[in-house]
């Protein structure tokens, strides 16, 4: 699955990434702009994915993806915002990365126009903006691969993956006015070492998220990044499966929708966008797009 998966995927985050979200422009040449995917994406330093608005307008299907599920809570709410085409940029320079920005956003009109963009970095060795690293309990080696890569299906889809994306949006000011023991009983670990918290208010965000606690299992690969743009900051939620029920499995319980107890999380942090997005395989290098009908 390795060979025809985007590697990008399974690769560590690097220094700085720029994420593009593309809406459609004109549905009469959706197909003329499809055909510059392939050539703007090699699947290691631009990773791809493809809505299920997109899908639609080429009047196809792909099993498994669907629109993100909106869904809200005692003060906060889930918003779905679809869209058509979704870039994850990869890079050392955000020189470089506004160049391949635009020259994507140049490829691919006028079919579809930019309707999203969003910097982001690599905050010390991979911690969220509030101090607490990210991503500790993420799968690795081929457990990484069996939690985000499309497996045993078929040739148009093997080597693909679902992923949800959603940029939160932090409350910095307030997050910090809380005392250490409370920052830690949100989060559910303890900053200075990052062990988890055995007692931890059962809102904590480790025990609405404990990925071993579901059933079946809800593992997925998350490839977040802080952003930070004028006094906003916050994360970008990236989460690779093989499917979108990992996912969803979590956010039930985070939401509260499942026991009743929301996570401590959107006390300070909200989502502003949600969406779901397909990431096609690779053959021979580029994008295996033929279960789109190219």
């Amino acid at each position: 699955m390795m060979e025809c998966c985007q590697p990008g995927i399974l690769d560590e985050v690097p220094p700085v990434a720029r994420y593009l979200t593309f809406a459609i422009k004109n549905n009469n040449l959706v197909k003329a702009g499809m055909s510059a995917l392939s050539d703007l994406v090699d699947g290691v330093y631009t990773v791809c994915g493809i809505g299920q608005t997109l899908v639609l307008a080429l009047s196809k299907k792909v099993p498994g993806l669907g629109s993100f599920p909106a869904s809200d809570g005692a003060g906060f709410a889930i918003p779905s915002t679809p869209a058509a085409l979704w870039f994850w940029l990869k890079g050392t320079d955000r020189g470089d990365l506004l160049h391949r920005s635009r020259a994507i956003e140049r490829r691919l009109a006028p079919a579809f126009h930019l309707s999203h963009c969003v910097d982001a970095f690599k905050y010390k060795t991979g911690f969220d903006l509030s101090g607490y690293e990210d991503g500790t309990e993420n799968p690795q080696g081929q457990a990484a691969v069996d939690a985000a890569i499309v497996q045993g299906i078929g040739v148009d889809l093997d080597g693909s993956s679902f992923v949800a994306v959603q940029l939160w949006v932090h409350d910095l000011d307030l997050f910090e006015q809380l005392s250490e023991t409370e920052q830690d009983n949100t989060i559910g670990r303890r900053k200075r070492d990052n062990q988890e918290i055995e007692n931890a208010p059962l809102c904590a965000h480790v025990k609405r998220a404990a990925q071993e606690s579901f059933q079946p299992e809800a593992f997925i690969l998350r490839r977040s990044m802080p952003w930070a743009a004028g006094q906003g900051a916050g994360l970008v939620f990236v989460a690779f499966g093989k499917s979108h029920a990992a996912f969803e499995s979590i956010l039930t319980r985070m939401t509260g929708a499942e026991d009743g107890k929301a996570d401590a999380l959107f006390k300070f942090t909200q989502p502003i966008t949600g969406s779901y997005y397909w990431c096609p395989p690779l053959l021979n290098n580029r994008l295996n797009l033929s279960i789109l009908g190219f």
